[in-house]
This record gives structure tokens, C-alpha cells and sequence, in this order.
């Protein structure tokens, strides 16, 4: 099961992490042990770091109208979006 990061830039912090979005969005993919990060030097700045179970879902879901909406409702900005995957 490969770790991946997600990192990106947000709209408001605290919004984005009060958010119950990744859990409802990732859950039902199998994805755990979701924990997130903020760059001290720039708040707007965040990370999420998971353990995928299927990446090929995973890939799917995230071009999916699904993402494009939980990542609206966070204040995620999609073009900043990188993701990482654990080789």
C-alpha cells in the first residue's frame, strides 16, 4: 500500500482543516491513515499525507466531478495541487 502526499495551496487554513471533505471524499476508497500538514512560513500552504489502497481508484476518483467539488468546498486552488507517490 503506497504512501502518497498531496500538497497544494488553499484559500483558509483553518477552514481546510476543520473540513470532514477528505475523510468523506477518501474513506469509501480505502485510503487511511489521512493526516494533514501546514507550512509554518506560509499558512496558506498545506499537505495531506494517506496510505492508498488501490491507485488506480485513487487516480479515478481524483479526476472525478466528486474531487472537483470536495476540493471547491475546502478552498483548495486545484492548479497548485502536486501529488506525491511513495516509491
Amino acid at each position: 500500500m503506497p504512501t502518497v502526499i498531496g500538497h497544494h495551496d488553499v484559500k483558509d487554513k483553518d477552514h481546510w482543516l476543520a473540513s470532514s471533505q477528505r475523510e468523506e471524499f477518501f474513506g469509501p476508497l480505502g485510503v487511511t491513515n489521512i493526516r494533514t500538514f501546514v507550512d509554518p512560513q506560509n499558512p496558506t500552504r498545506v499537505a495531506v499525507l494517506m496510505d492508498v489502497a488501490d491507485m488506480d481508484a485513487f487516480t479515478a476518483a481524483m479526476q472525478s466531478e466528486g474531487a472537483a467539488e470536495a476540493m471547491a468546498n475546502d478552498g483548495v486552488l486545484p492548479e497548485t495541487l502536486v501529488v506525491l507517490v511513495e516509491a
